[in-house]
């Protein structure tokens, strides 16, 4: 029953994060600066999700294979590559190091 409570309680407040954001956009105004910097924030969070992902399994380094494929499946991403492709790409080079010794 504590359990249900938790996920109503944390439920409740998601939406009314979600909520407030919408509603609270007219009422506060950001200064151009913090808008920017709100804006570099996501591209570095989503960038160190990816390098984490990348470079750690477990409590250790991943090896050498893995950031190599997601540096490929990066460039391709950059150079706007299909999306289908950027990910076989990735998992190729992985995939191909790996077969061929690479950690």
């Amino acid at each position: 029953m504590t359990l249900l409570i938790a996920i109503a309680v944390l439920a409740a407040g998601t939406f009314a994060f979600r909520f407030a954001g919408p509603v609270l956009q007219s009422r506060i105004q950001l200064p151009v600066r913090v808008q920017n910097l709100m804006a570099v924030s996501a591209t570095v969070l989503l960038v160190a999700v990816v390098a984490t992902g990348a470079l750690a399994e477990g409590h250790g380094f991943a090896g050498f294979a893995r950031p190599i494929g997601v540096a490929v499946g990066g460039v391709l991403a950059w150079r706007k590559a299909p999306f289908l492709v950027v990910v076989v790409a990735a998992a190729a080079v992985t995939a191909l190091l790996r077969l061929a010794g690479v950690p």
